[in-house]
């Protein structure tokens, strides 16, 4: 069993997802939002950082997976986004955790089957894959679906790596 952390992050509101892998069935363990209430960027990176940190010491996930930047209209908007992910992948890869990056497309075909599906499918198809009692909050479960694109994607990626510098035990070296 391998168990992920998925993060939407964001300079607003961070999304964290935790969700347990064995083969193709997915188990839901914790979901939640980290809302950053600072004005100052630095500030906020910093909370980010703490917050995932704690996160990764109550869950002691074994891989991360996180979406990746995509450009915005405004500049601005995308560099603060790029800064909130840095803080995010800095928590977990000095741990020495793995980290895996998952465009928003490759999220929605995952969950949905269609790259270009509406956000309330994506969530709809989390609360139905991870058995919820309800939709959760919009960033929690954006950071689900990129934990569940994960855990489905691992398996390929499971398989090319044992083609390439061995597996052992369904975790990846």
């Amino acid at each position: 069993m391998t168990r992920i952390l998925g993060i939407d992050p964001g300079s607003q509101i961070t999304g964290y997802g935790v969700i347990d892998m064995d083969g193709n069935h997915a188990k839901h363990v914790a979901h939640g939002a980290i809302r950053i209430n600072k004005k100052e960027l630095p500030d906020k990176l910093r909370t980010i950082f703490e917050e995932i940190t704690k996160i990764v010491l109550e869950y002691e996930p074994d891989e991360m997976s996180i979406e990746k930047v995509f450009m915005h209209r405004n500049a601005d908007s995308a560099l603060k986004l790029g800064q909130a992910r840095g803080s995010a992948i800095t928590a977990c890869i000095i741990r020495d955790m793995k980290v895996y990056e998952y465009t928003a497309n490759q999220v929605k075909q995952s969950t949905v089957g269609k790259g270009h599906a509406a956000k309330q499918q994506v969530q709809h198809m989390v609360k139905i894959l991870l058995c919820l009692k309800e939709i959760p909050q919009a960033d929690a479960g954006d950071a689900l679906a990129i934990a569940l694109c994960h855990g489905h994607s691992r398996e390929g990626i499971l398989r090319m790596a044992a083609g390439v510098k061995g597996v052992s035990r369904g975790r990846l070296k």
